[in-house]
């Protein structure tokens, strides 16, 4: 469990809550980037906001025809985003719980979707093999990318809203401009094994790229060289998502189908914990953006929503 010099001694994270109120699997956990909330979205068609203090229900949001894949929050966590195999996102008021918004257009359940940093653009992506971009106020599509060749598995913006990273179970990671749309650089491992997830790095230098073939990668896009492997967990079947946690030292975060979530240590790679509990495959983990807290979320032999905390 070794720790570079200017990292904190790792302290590990303990159960603090288990949240039951979804009767189906929660496809994806993710707090709000105050703080405050914490929001799941489930097969069972519905999404629920979490006091994130309190672990209490707040709203369970309403109004999709199918189960819902992924949700996104703006950046002043006000709004949610949440993606639907109904084909639509839809946009709702995270105070009232109100959908103020139905984006339509995707001819395909749509599977992931995120807000730019600037919250006025959304990007989606769906089994239609195509990643589009909305606008926000107007609800308009205003580019649809031929994106892929299979189900686009992860969108997500760089920290200045320039650039989208998509991937695919086609196995290519592709880099486009966010405002012409106009692809800028493909990113294939040697193996080509489908990619499960993808997201930038909280200073936009780098990308985790995790695949079907129990593995995560930190790339360097702008050399096109991977820098760092991380394993020890189970990834071959579902896109569990994963993160980085930097409240307390540097750590990646994921999800496992051994129906566990593992940390490891960002820059020594080392695996440092493992958190047992969930009793189906850990398909979404989410970090607290100050507190040492994780969410994570379990399949359909679960439904629950797992808060992990490190004690002081």
């Amino acid at each position: 469990m070794a720790n570079s010099s200017d990292e904190p001694p790792y302290k590990p994270y303990r159960h603090l809550k288990t949240l039951t109120a979804h009767d189906a699997a929660v496809a994806c956990v993710k707090f709000s980037n105050d703080g405050t909330l914490l929001a799941s979205a489930s097969l069972d068609k519905t999404l629920i906001i979490w006091s994130s203090a309190t672990l209490s229900l707040l709203h369970r949001l309403t109004g999709h025809s199918e189960g819902i894949s992924d949700l996104a929050w703006s950046s002043d966590s006000h709004y949610i985003c949440s993606a639907s195999d109904d084909r639509t996102l839809r946009i709702w008021d995270a105070t009232g719980g109100d959908c103020v918004k139905t984006l339509r257009g995707h001819t395909h359940a749509v599977f992931c979707v995120n807000f730019n940093p600037q919250s006025n653009y959304i990007v989606s992506g769906s089994f239609d093999e195509t990643v589009r971009v909305w606008e926000v106020k107007t609800g308009r599509c205003i580019h649809t990318i031929i994106a892929h060749t299979m189900p686009v598995t992860s969108v997500h913006f760089n920290r200045d809203g320039t650039l989208i990273v998509s991937g695919s179970h086609d196995g290519h990671c592709k880099i486009w401009d966010a405002t012409s749309g106009t692809l800028l650089k493909t990113l294939v491992d040697e193996k080509n094994p489908p990619v499960s997830f993808a997201k930038f790095s909280p200073n936009g230098r780098f990308l985790l790229i995790a695949t079907l073939n129990d593995t995560l990668k930190l790339w360097n896009y702008s050399t096109g060289k991977f820098l760092k492997i991380y394993s020890g967990h189970v990834n071959r079947v579902y896109c569990i998502t994963s993160t980085y946690s930097v409240t307390n030292g540097r750590y990646i975060v994921s999800g496992s189908e051994d129906r566990c979530v593992y940390l490891w240590d960002l820059q020594q790679k080392n695996m440092i914990q493992k958190l047992e509990g969930h009793t189906d495959t850990v398909i979404s983990v989410t970090c607290h953006p100050t507190e040492n807290k994780i969410a994570s979320a379990g399949l359909d032999g679960d439904r629950t929503v797992r808060v992990w905390v490190q004690d002081p």
